[in-house]
């Protein structure tokens, strides 16, 4: 009895010179990386594993909508916002004539 199963695949050129130029270099069959990517595929957990309670999501929608209006800094800027101490007043002198 076989142990492996054919199945066609019609895939786009480009998609197939990538996996033609991925097998060469590897010095392997065809099936090896599609196999591989298949795998992966197949063990990702596709579907989301925790639901939103109502406060969050309407937190994550808000986040969102602020983000759409502009209302964001880059992490950059937030970085180089957090490099800087604030600065400390000091005490008044006193003149003295």
């Amino acid at each position: 009895m076989r142990e492996t199963t054919t199945f066609v695949v019609f895939l786009p050129p480009a998609m197939a010179k990538e996996i033609e130029r991925a097998m060469k270099a590897e010095h392997r069959k065809r099936s090896e990386p599609v196999r591989e990517e298949l795998s992966v595929y197949m063990s990702a957990d596709l579907m989301p594993t925790e639901v939103l309670t109502p406060v969050e999501a309407r937190t994550y929608r808000r986040g969102m909508a602020a983000y759409r209006r502009g209302d964001s800094i880059t992490l950059r800027e937030y970085l180089d916002g957090m490099d800087r101490r604030p600065r400390r007043s000091r005490k008044k002198r006193r003149r003295t004539p």
